[in-house]
C-alpha cells in the first residue's frame, strides 16, 4: 500500500513538473516565431477609452494595433460583450496571441465589499480571502483575467488618500491580510473562476512624504526591509502572478526604474517568476521626475531595470526596437520580459480557449449570485468598529416607537461603496443598500422611521438645522450619519485637513442639546479628526464604506444581530499635527511618560497618544484575560515557546474578540519597536465561555534587520503582552532567548 501511494506521489509530482515543462517549451515555440515589433507588442497595455483610471494616452489606431499583435493587454475593458470584441481582434493578427484584460478590482466587481481598510479592520482572515475569491469569480465572469490588486503598502499617514486601499499601518497584519488577499483573488489559477493578482506598489509608495499622493519617498533600506517589504513578500509567497512598479521614487531612484527593487529583490533574492507592470503612466513620468530626459531614456531604464509591461505611456512601443538596434537594450532583456507574459497567458489557458473568460450565461449567474450578498452583508459587519458605548446604548431595542435618522449620509447609495468601486453597465443602483433601507428593512412596521438630511457633507448653510431638531424631537433616540463622501478618499485624493468637512460637528452641537441619546455613525475612508465627538458623544461607530450592503450590515449592527468585533488597523490622531503616528514606534534617549512634557520627546500642546490606538474595538460583551502561560522562560534559536491564555465572555451575549499577542526586544544592535504585534487570534464566546487559545513564539518572531541588513535575532530579554488592543495589554511576561 505505501509502495503505492509513494509511486502515486512521484507521478503527480512528474506530472505537474512535465505540465511546466510544456508550458515553457510553448513560450519558447511562440518566441521563436515572434518579430521583435511583436515581442515589443506584448510589453504594451493600453486603456479602454471609456472608464479611465488616469491620463488617456490618445490613440487611434488601438484596434488596428490589436490586429498587429503591437499590444499585448488591454485595462479597464469590462463585460463578456466587450472583452469578447477585443479579443476578436487580437485573433486577427498573425501569431493569434491572445489579449490579457485587467482591471482594478479592489473590493468586490459588481457585489461590493467594504473598502480594504474596513475589511483590514475585520482582522478575520478567512473573511478577507473569501470577499477576493468572490471578487474573482464576478470579475472572471465578466471576461476579467487580472486585477490590479492587492495594494499591500503600508500607511501611517491618513493624509495620504490610498490608505483606503491597503491594510493600515501594521507589517506583521498587513502581511498576513496580503497572503490572504491574492489566496482568494487567485484560487487555482488557470480556473474560470480565479484571476491574477498584481501586488501593488513596489515598494514603499506608503510612506510618501507628506501623505502627498505620488510624492518621494526616502527612508533607511533597513525600515525598507523591516516595515515596508514584509507585505510584498508574503504575497509572493502566496504565488502572486504580477507586481505592480509604484510612482515614487525610492532614495532618489524612480520605482520604475529601481534595480535594487526589481533585479536585486524581486527577480534576484525572491526569485519572482511573474511579470511587472508599470503603474499608469509611470515609465513615461520619469521624465517629470528629472530622472530621464525622454521617453527612449525612460525605456531604457525601466526594461533595464525590470520592468516588463509599459501601462499606458508608450515608451516601449515606439522606443525599445530602436534601443535594440542601437545595441543599448540587449534582445535578451526583450525575450525574458515577454516570456514572463506568454507564461502567463498559457497558465490561464487562453491559448487553449482565448474566450474561456467571455461566457455570457455564467457572467449573469455570477453578478447574480445571493451566496455572494449574502457574504458582503457578513464582511461588512465584521468591518465596523465600535469606538465608543459608555451608556449602553446600543445596541437598540427592537421595542423603539420612534427613530430620527439624521444626516447626509443616510439615503445615498453610489457613497456606500467607496472609492474604487466597479462600474458595472449591466447593473443599476437597486442593488445597493442605503442606511436608510437597512433601517427600514430591519425594523419593518413595528418603528417609525423620521428622516431630517440636516446638512450636505460639505455645506457651509446650517438652513436645515431646525428640521433635524424638530425630527429629533420626536424621537426615542437620534440615530446621526456623517463622515466624508466616497470620492474623497482614494488615488489622488490626499488632504491636509482631516476634520469633519462642513457644518456637520455643528450639527450634531445642536443635536447634543436636545437631551436625547444619540449615535454617531462616521463614514470615511480614512482615520478622520473628530476630537469633539469623541470627547462629547458617548456612543460613536465606525462605519468606513461598507460596500453595496452597507445598510443592511449597519442595522444588524446596530440592533444586536450582529456583535461589533472591529479593530482599528490604524491608529487615530487627536489632531493633523501628530502625522504619521504609529503604535510601534522607536523608544528614544528623552521618552515621555505619563505624559511627562518636560524636556521630553513631546508635544506641548497634546498628548503624545492617539485618540483612539491601533487594535482597538468595543463590543457589546466583554472579555476577561487570565492564567498566561509559557511553557519555558528561556529559549534557544531552534527552540519554540508556547503560550497560552484564557479568555472568558464575562458580558451577556455572545461575541468576538481578537486577542493580540505583542513582544519588545528590549536590548538590541539597533534600536527596536517599544511593541510590535507578532501574533493574533479572532475567537468566538458564548455568553459565560471560556476558551485557551495557544500561540506559538519561534525565532522567526524575534528577528529583524540589523545594520548589516541580515535577518537575525539577538539573545537577550523579551517583554510578552497579550491584550486587546496595542494601548489595552491585559497580561504580560517575560523571556530570554538564549545562544
Amino acid at each position: 500500500m505505501k509502495k503505492s501511494i509513494t509511486l502515486a506521489i512521484l507521478f503527480l509530482s512528474f506530472s505537474a513538473f512535465s505540465q511546466q515543462q510544456t508550458i515553457d517549451q510553448k513560450v519558447e515555440t511562440l518566441l521563436k516565431k515572434m518579430t521583435l515589433e511583436e515581442k515589443i507588442g506584448q510589453l504594451n497595455q493600453y486603456t479602454g477609452d471609456n472608464a479611465a483610471t488616469g491620463p488617456i494616452t490618445i490613440n487611434a489606431n488601438k484596434q488596428s494595433e490589436i490586429k498587429k499583435g503591437l499590444i499585448g493587454s488591454m485595462l479597464n475593458i469590462m463585460g463578456t460583450k466587450y472583452t469578447r470584441q477585443y479579443q476578436d481582434l487580437a485573433m486577427q493578427s498573425r501569431l493569434k496571441i491572445p489579449l490579457l484584460f485587467g482591471l482594478d478590482v479592489i473590493h468586490g466587481y459588481k457585489t461590493t465589499f467594504p473598502i480594504p481598510l474596513a475589511e483590514a479592520a475585520s482582522w478575520d482572515l478567512t473573511a478577507i480571502e473569501l470577499s477576493a475569491r468572490i471578487a474573482a469569480t464576478e470579475a472572471a465572469a465578466s471576461g476579467i483575467h487580472w486585477t490590479f490588486a492587492p495594494m499591500v503598502d503600508i500607511s501611517r499617514d491618513p493624509r495620504w488618500g490610498r490608505v483606503m486601499e491597503g491594510a493600515g499601518e501594521d507589517t506583521y497584519l498587513g502581511s498576513k491580510i496580503a497572503y490572504a488577499r491574492v489566496k482568494g483573488f487567485q484560487g487555482n489559477l488557470g480556473d474560470v473562476n480565479s484571476v491574477m493578482a498584481c501586488v501593488k506598489h513596489f515598494a514603499a509608495y506608503g510612506a510618501a512624504v507628506g501623505g502627498r499622493d505620488y510624492n518621494s519617498v526616502d527612508m533607511s533600506n533597513r525600515m525598507l526591509w523591516e516595515t515596508y517589504l514584509p507585505p510584498f513578500k508574503a504575497a509572493l509567497d502566496a504565488g502572486a502572478a504580477t507586481f505592480m512598479n509604484s510612482f515614487n521614487d525610492l532614495n532618489g531612484i524612480p520605482a520604475s526604474a529601481n534595480t535594487y527593487l526589481l533585479r536585486d529583490i524581486l527577480k534576484g533574492k525572491w526569485n519572482f517568476q511573474g511579470f511587472v507592470v508599470s503603474d499608469w503612466g509611470s515609465i513615461g513620468e520619469m521624465v517629470n521626475h528629472g530622472y530621464v530626459k525622454d521617453n527612449k531614456e525612460a525605456a531604457l531604464a525601466s526594461i533595464s531595470a525590470g520592468s516588463d509591461m509599459d501601462m499606458e505611456s508608450n515608451a516601449y512601443r515606439y522606443n525599445l526596437e530602436q534601443l535594440v538596434k542601437e545595441n543599448k537594450v540587449p534582445v535578451a532583456l526583450i525575450d525574458d520580459a515577454v516570456k514572463r507574459i506568454l507564461r502567463k497567458k498559457f497558465e490561464l489557458g487562453l491559448f487553449d480557449d482565448p474566450y474561456i473568460f467571455c461566457n455570457p450565461e455564467r457572467e449573469q449567474k455570477e453578478l447574480n449570485n445571493p451566496e455572494h450578498t449574502k457574504a458582503a452583508r457578513e464582511m461588512a459587519a465584521k468591518s465596523i468598529v465600535l469606538l465608543k458605548n459608555e451608556r449602553d446604548v446600543l445596541p437598540l431595542s427592537k421595542g423603539l416607537k420612534t427613530i430620527a435618522f439624521i444626516g447626509p449620509m443616510v439615503k445615498p447609495k453610489r457613497d456606500n461603496h467607496g472609492f474604487w468601486a466597479v462600474d458595472v453597465k449591466e447593473a443599476d443602483s437597486t442593488y445597493i443598500v442605503s442606511q436608510w433601507e437597512g433601517l427600514e428593512n430591519k425594523v419593518g412596521k413595528r418603528t417609525k422611521i423620521l428622516y431630517a438630511k440636516g446638512c450636505g457633507v460639505e455645506d457651509k448653510s446650517k438652513d436645515g438645522f431646525a428640521d433635524a431638531l424638530n425630527v429629533a424631537s420626536q424621537a426615542e433616540v437620534i440615530i446621526l450619519s456623517i463622515g466624508e463622501n466616497f470620492n474623497k478618499s482614494g488615488e489622488a485624493k490626499s488632504k491636509s485637513n482631516l476634520h469633519l468637512p462642513g457644518v456637520q460637528e455643528d450639527l450634531i452641537k445642536e443635536l447634543q442639546k436636545t437631551g436625547k441619546p444619540i449615535v454617531i455613525l462616521i463614514n470615511a475612508g480614512r482615520p478622520l479628526v473628530f476630537d469633539w465627538i469623541a470627547d462629547n458623544i458617548p456612543t460613536i461607530v465606525y462605519t468606513w464604506w461598507l460596500g453595496s450592503e452597507a445598510g443592511n450590515a449597519i442595522a444588524d449592527v446596530l440592533f444586536g444581530d450582529y456583535n461589533p468585533s472591529g479593530k482599528l488597523p490604524m491608529s487615530f490622531p487627536r489632531n493633523e499635527g501628530q502625522i504619521p503616528i504609529y503604535y510601534n514606534y522607536f523608544s528614544t534617549g528623552r521618552p515621555s511618560i505619563n505624559e511627562d512634557k518636560v524636556y521630553k520627546s513631546a508635544y506641548i500642546d497634546l498628548p503624545n497618544s492617539p485618540k483612539f490606538p491601533f487594535g482597538y474595538g468595543l463590543s457589546y460583551t466583554t472579555f476577561e484575560y487570565s492564567d498566561l502561560k509559557l511553557s519555558q522562560k528561556a529559549m534557544k534559536n531552534n527552540e519554540l515557546i508556547t503560550v497560552s491564555v484564557n479568555i472568558k465572555n464575562t458580558g451577556s451575549v455572545k461575541g468576538e474578540e481578537v486577542v493580540q499577542l505583542y513582544l519588545r526586544d528590549k536590548v538590541g544592535s539597533v534600536v527596536r519597536p517599544i511593541i510590535e504585534l507578532k501574533d493574533f487570534q479572532k475567537i468566538t464566546l458564548n455568553r459565560g465561555e471560556t476558551k485557551t487559545i495557544q500561540f506559538t513564539i519561534d525565532n522567526q518572531k524575534l528577528s529583524f534587520y540589523n545594520n548589516a541588513l541580515e535577518f537575525v535575532s539577538e539573545p537577550g530579554d523579551f517583554d510578552l503582552m497579550i491584550g486587546s488592543s496595542s494601548a489595552d495589554i491585559r497580561l504580560r511576561d517575560s523571556f530570554e532567548l538564549v545562544k
